[in-house]
């Protein structure tokens, strides 16, 4: 049985290579989980006794097949735990993320099943990232951007927001930002801003940091039939 801060780790190195390039360095695991570099060592040496990560020497670690599966298993828990509280326990999406964190490691696949059926088998969760299916399958990303690499004039649509500090994300949905919300691109000052106008009209800035987590892709239009074309 594995314990929760290896299936941490898991998780954390299989979202370093859905965002990068493997293998993965120890110091972005580091990083990511705020640990310490020796830390780093002794796990990715437990992972790797186990077969759960293959390492390239001087380059990194990337997840064998057996440690993806673990690491989606968590992050499927992690979404629907996310999903649940705020559909149905009346939670902010600004408050689920540290939640989850804790009851991810700890329920179990029949609990998990009779939320994903409360739920309706849902694909997304309230931040607008996908929920890995029950077959645990690779995650496919759809194709999306950083807010902040759009140019004035540009017009897109809230795929995910990354970001999880809670005030921030306060800040967005009092804001209007949340996904699905359509957003033109108003200025992208030099001074790290970014300034978008909602379909209502209204103006919100953004630091750079907050327009990077914020994933955007090009909005859905309708047809003449209502349906909707990317």
């Amino acid at each position: 049985m594995l314990s929760a801060k290896m299936e941490d780790y898991l998780k954390a190195i299989y979202r370093l290579e859905r965002d990068g390039d493997p293998p993965i360095s120890p110091s972005t695991i580091a990083e990511m989980l705020d640990v310490t570099a020796p830390t780093v060592t002794s796990m990715v040496e437990k992972l790797a006794d186990r077969g759960l990560i293959e390492r390239e020497k001087y380059k990194g670690v990337r997840t064998t097949p057996e440690g993806e599966t673990v690491a989606l298993e968590i992050i499927r828990h992690h979404r629907l735990l996310e999903t649940f509280l705020t559909e149905q326990l009346g939670y902010d999406w600004a408050e689920v993320h540290e939640e989850a964190e804790v009851l991810e490691h700890h329920i179990s696949e029949e609990f998990e099943r009779r939320v994903a059926a409360v739920l309706d088998e849902p694909e997304f969760d309230p931040h607008g990232d996908p929920i890995p299916s029950d077959s645990l399958d690779p995650i496919d990303d759809e194709s999306a951007t950083a807010l902040s690499e759009h140019s004035e004039g540009g017009r897109v649509e809230v795929a995910r927001v990354r970001d999880r500090d809670p005030d921030e994300l306060t800040y967005l949905s009092d804001a209007g930002i949340t996904p699905g919300t359509v957003l033109t691109v108003e200025e992208v000052a030099p001074i790290g801003m970014v300034t978008v106008q909602l379909e209502s009209g209204a103006s919100v800035s953004l630091p750079d940091h907050i327009a990077d987590a914020i994933q955007v892709r090009a909005p859905e239009t309708h047809g003449e039939d209502g349906v909707s074309q990317a």
